[in-house]
């Protein structure tokens, strides 16, 4: 057996800000997927993935008990599924802010979840939201606190755009250009990041009056505003934000950025070859890069991996 496939996702704009309203734009990587398997694979990883389904299962059967208004699953055939060897066979990096337990998620709900809401009927934006509250609370047994945003892009492989929190919809973006100059990339920061931590950081940072403030009046505002160029396509307005977007996040969310990074995050803005921002919740993973040029891009960051994931 071997399921369908769930795609990686990045989220464009909106990390951290979503949780205060912001607007935020997400986006299915196909680069990377993952599928739910049953064979004969007794690989570390395969054993590992499903120890870790077992572990799932048990947080899925104590959430269905706690709301089975909610969601609920056929657990006899996830449990037996389980036992017979079932693991999460995945490409997508782990701690790298593309999304790997969501896709897992979605893979879940997708095989398992009684009475699901289905990609091929009619997404209201009732529908979308059922289903990312369903998420949320699904992936809350990887991260502590889930926006539900990642399953929810890799079950539907669509971009969707956030209003607010519970203002959701699928969106189109603007068609890609192969040879574009313009680029977004990911940058590999060689190091694994934690969710839970970071996340745990900012909602620290959230009891000070300066950095709510910070929040709404700048962060807030260039996020909002990236999401909007970009949608309408108005890339030269994008890059404006985008560089006020990479200062404030330098100036405010230092914990979140690697040490090593640092100078040449502010690098990138001084020189406007590129700008960088988070990718996820930080802490190491990838780092999202947008840039006017690629090929400028490439030579000033030389020494580093990149990949490039939309050009215009």
């Amino acid at each position: 057996m071997k399921g369908p496939l769930f795609y990686s996702k990045i989220l464009l704009f909106g990390e951290y800000g979503i949780i205060k309203d912001s607007k935020g734009l997400s986006i299915p990587y196909n680069f990377y997927n993952g599928a739910l398997k049953r064979d004969d694979n007794t690989s570390d990883e395969a054993v590992k993935s499903n120890a870790n389904l077992k572990r799932f299962a048990d947080h899925l059967e104590a959430l269905q008990n706690e709301d089975p208004q909610l969601v609920t699953f056929d657990l006899d055939t996830l449990n037996r599924h389980i036992a017979d060897g079932m693991y999460f066979d995945s490409t997508i990096p782990q701690g790298y802010g593309v999304g790997s337990s969501g896709a897992l998620v979605a893979a879940i709900y997708d095989r398992y979840a009684k009475n699901k809401i289905t990609v091929l009927e009619n997404l209201t934006r009732e529908k979308l939201l059922a289903l990312k509250i369903i998420f949320a609370q699904m992936e809350s047994f990887f991260h502590g606190k889930s926006s539900g945003l990642d399953p929810l892009n890799s079950y539907l492989s669509i971009p969707i755009l956030i209003n607010s929190k519970d203002n959701i919809e699928a969106t189109g973006i603007p068609s890609q250009i192969t040879d574009g100059k313009g680029a977004v990339f990911l940058l590999d920061s060689g190091i694994v990041g934690e969710t839970a931590p970071m996340v745990s950081i900012f909602m620290e940072s959230l009891k000070e009056k300066g950095f709510r403030d910070m929040l709404k009046k700048q962060f807030v505002k260039y996020t909002d505003a990236c999401v909007d160029d970009f949608l309408h396509g108005d890339f030269k307005s994008l890059f404006a934000n985008t560089k006020k977007l990479s200062k404030v996040v330098l100036n405010n969310f230092k914990p979140m950025i690697p040490e090593q990074f640092h100078e040449l995050w502010q690098k990138g803005i001084e020189t406007n070859d590129y700008y960088l921002k988070l990718c996820g919740s930080g802490g190491g993973g990838y780092i999202l890069g947008f840039t006017q040029d690629i090929q400028k891009a490439k030579e000033a960051l030389k020494d580093h991996k990149l990949e490039v994931v939309y050009q215009f």
